[in-house]
């Protein structure tokens, strides 16, 4: 069955090769055949799983593609040369090709072809290069944001702050979610606005910035619903124990369902969050034991050091 794909295959790249020769009484290249030809033959290859020949199929195809002026048909064929590099590990290379393909669907004028592509390209390396995954979310988003699809923006936005949470990048983080905080605003989802400030506050602690993470609740007191909420109570308990050192205040806050049950990421920020200088841990009162009857205390090593010269 592979043999016979591959022949297959072989068969199409000898028939596109054909189709781009000119002769007396040909003058130009038959670049649109060409490209059909190369399309049939990159499907043979994958279904033989021939990753490699499928993707130097889909590059020729790309290449007639833009010599005959198709932009969008040159950017699926980029687009499915990376994917056959995916299957052969090669995430790099893979990734660079699907960013090509995505400025190629927007000088055609079809973002959102380009905004899922760089999405897709985001999903494939995130594990790998989580820095690089960030950077294709943000690009997404703002592709996105230009065609004024804010829904789909935030989302994507979410995306990148979580990778930045995971990786600590907690400056580049605030921002991320900042932004976030302002479009679910613009678009009047307000209770997720209350989350993001939840998420603000968290980055912001964990950079150790108590005056912002103060300015983010003051800020939202601006959000309709917002004073008042069950999120503005916690996130006011949360500053006072921390303002005050009171480790076991924070740590109530932050192991309650509202802080519990967020994204896993911002769920871990309060889990670990812990108060400046360690904190005053509140121990309650216990009764000193009771000496038992004809037993005399052991000396403590104070007592011990004062009459250790004897008593004169």
């Amino acid at each position: 069955m592979a043999a016979q794909k591959i022949n297959e295959g072989l068969e199409h790249i000898a028939k596109a090769e054909k189709y781009l020769k000119t002769g007396f009484l040909k003058w130009k290249p038959d670049y649109d055949s060409a490209a059909s030809e190369y399309g049939k033959a990159a499907v043979a290859f994958k279904n033989a799983k021939q990753f490699e020949q499928a993707k130097d199929a889909c590059l020729r195809e790309a290449a007639a593609h833009e010599n005959n002026r198709a932009l969008f048909h040159a950017a699926k064929a980029y687009e499915q040369a990376g994917m056959m590099l995916k299957e052969l590990q090669r995430l790099p290379e893979a990734i660079h090709l699907i960013e090509k393909a995505s400025m190629m669907y927007l000088e055609n004028g079809t973002p959102d072809t380009a905004a899922m592509a760089l999405e897709r390209a985001g999903k494939l390396i995130e594990n790998v290069n989580p820095e690089k995954a960030v950077q294709l979310y943000q690009q997404t988003a703002n592709v996105f944001e230009n065609e004024e699809r804010l829904q789909q923006a935030v989302e994507l936005l979410g995306k990148a702050s979580r990778l930045l949470v995971r990786g600590r990048r907690f400056d580049e983080a605030a921002l991320s979610i900042q932004k976030e905080k302002k479009i679910y605003k613009e678009i009047e989802n307000y209770p997720t606005c209350y989350k993001k400030t939840i998420a603000q506050v968290l980055v912001h602690l964990h950079r150790n910035d108590y005056v912002a993470a103060e300015r983010c609740v003051r800020e939202s007191y601006s959000i309709p619903g917002f004073n008042g909420s069950e999120d503005c109570a916690a996130l006011e308990q949360l500053l006072e124990g921390y303002d005050q050192q009171d480790q076991d205040q924070v740590s109530e806050v932050c192991n309650s369902p509202l802080f519990k049950y967020m994204d896993n990421d911002y769920a871990k920020l309060g889990l670990s969050l812990a108060v400046p200088g360690g904190g005053i841990k509140k121990k309650p009162a216990t009764a000193p034991p009771a000496k038992s009857e004809g037993s005399a205390a052991a000396p403590t090593e104070e007592e011990e050091d004062e009459y250790a010269g004897g008593l004169c």
